[in-house]
């Protein structure tokens, strides 16, 4: 039997035997749907994993832990709303709303966190993506040192390069700017961790 569902529909309850996969989340011991299609569930390991799929757009969203690449669009002084263009590897046919909390910046001095000097209009950022609290968006953080504003350009539409963790200067002006820097590992660098 074929199940439809839209997001926020209720699928089962989440435990040792039914666990959310690929268009669901957890919330409050039940499995949601973040997404419009089609029920899916697999076993594998003596356990169910419970999918929806889709055959229109993306089927990919991104669950708690993930790492995605977002652009900023708007800073308020409360929160950065984003857009989330890829997760992991992936990149997304449509861009995904999301939203960094200003308690979820850093991880030390949340109280004293000023988001325009974290994050500016246009930044591309790493960030993790936290549970499911709202539906409307996504939550995430860049509290960690390998999260934060991995693109930024300057008034004069040069991309900015990383000085210290807090700060990103112009190349052509040598204007400073106040950034919660990620630190961007090179290729080489991955690799010799992997190994």
């Amino acid at each position: 039997m074929i199940h439809f569902c839209v997001p926020g529909t209720r699928l089962c309850l989440a435990g040792d035997t039914h666990i959310p996969g690929t268009g669901t989340y957890e919330r409050k011991g039940y499995i949601y749907s973040s997404l419009a299609g089609i029920v899916k569930i697999t076993e594998k390991e003596k356990v169910f994993v419970v999918e929806v799929q889709t055959d229109k757009g993306q089927n990919i969203v991104p669950n708690p832990g993930d790492v995605v690449t977002a652009e900023v669009s708007v800073i308020t002084q409360r929160y950065a709303r984003c857009a989330i263009k890829c997760i992991r590897d992936t990149p997304l046919e449509k861009p995904l709303r999301a939203l960094i909390n200003r308690e979820e910046v850093q991880a030390t001095n949340k109280d004293q966190i000023e988001i325009h000097k974290s994050f500016r209009p246009g930044d591309i950022i790493l960030a993790r993506v936290l549970p499911i609290k709202e539906l409307q968006s996504y939550q995430l953080t860049t509290a960690e040192n390998e999260l934060g504003v991995a693109i930024a350009y300057s008034d004069a539409d040069a991309q900015m390069v990383p000085i210290s963790w807090t700060e990103m200067q112009c190349p052509m002006t040598y204007n400073k700017e106040f950034r919660k820097v990620a630190r961007v590992l090179p290729e080489s660098d991955k690799v010799d961790k992997d190994k």
